[in-house]
């Protein structure tokens, strides 16, 4: 299979009409059957010229004329809102900072969990560039949630979401 050239800016113009304050692209022209010109293009993935792309991805090539990396960032924490003003650049360490708590989470805090080892005590960790940094247990969840959230507001400032 032939490489596809990556998409420039101009080709992107050409295509797709991106409104920053409701984060939704529209196609310009009609490309294949289903594209009509005026017709939302994807929230999440859209496929310009045989290739998926990011919608936030094209939304800072649009906005700025450079592909975002290393990585954008939803200050929001929903992936589908691509308004201009809820994205932002930034590392993975500082995207994973905002991630929600995970839904397997059984604490009901982020970054907390039971210890195995100190019995009922509850034990805080943060992630920062792949590396864990254990915080130390604590008697309450809430206690080592407190934690958390301190070392998360000092590790990653406007990125940390402690909740």
């Amino acid at each position: 299979m032939k490489n596809r050239p990556r998409l420039t800016r101009a080709r992107l113009r050409e295509l797709l009409h991106y409104d920053k304050e409701t984060g939704e692209f529209r196609w310009w022209k009609r490309v294949g059957n289903e594209m009509r010109p005026g017709s939302v293009a994807g929230y999440v993935q859209i496929y310009v010229q045989g290739r998926g792309y990011s919608a936030h991805q094209l939304a800072w090539l649009y906005m700025t004329g450079r592909w975002g990396r290393p990585m954008i960032d939803h200050r929001d924490g929903n992936s589908t809102n691509n308004r201009w003003r809820n994205l932002r650049r930034a590392t993975a360490s500082q995207n994973s900072a905002n991630r929600r708590r995970p839904r397997h989470n059984t604490s009901g805090y982020k970054g907390v969990r039971l210890s195995r080892r100190s019995g009922r005590r509850w034990r805080a960790a943060i992630w920062k560039n792949r590396r864990k940094i254990h915080l130390g247990t604590f008697p309450t969840p809430q206690a080592a949630h407190a934690a958390y959230a301190a070392a998360a507001r000092k590790l990653f400032g406007k990125f940390a979401r402690p909740e």
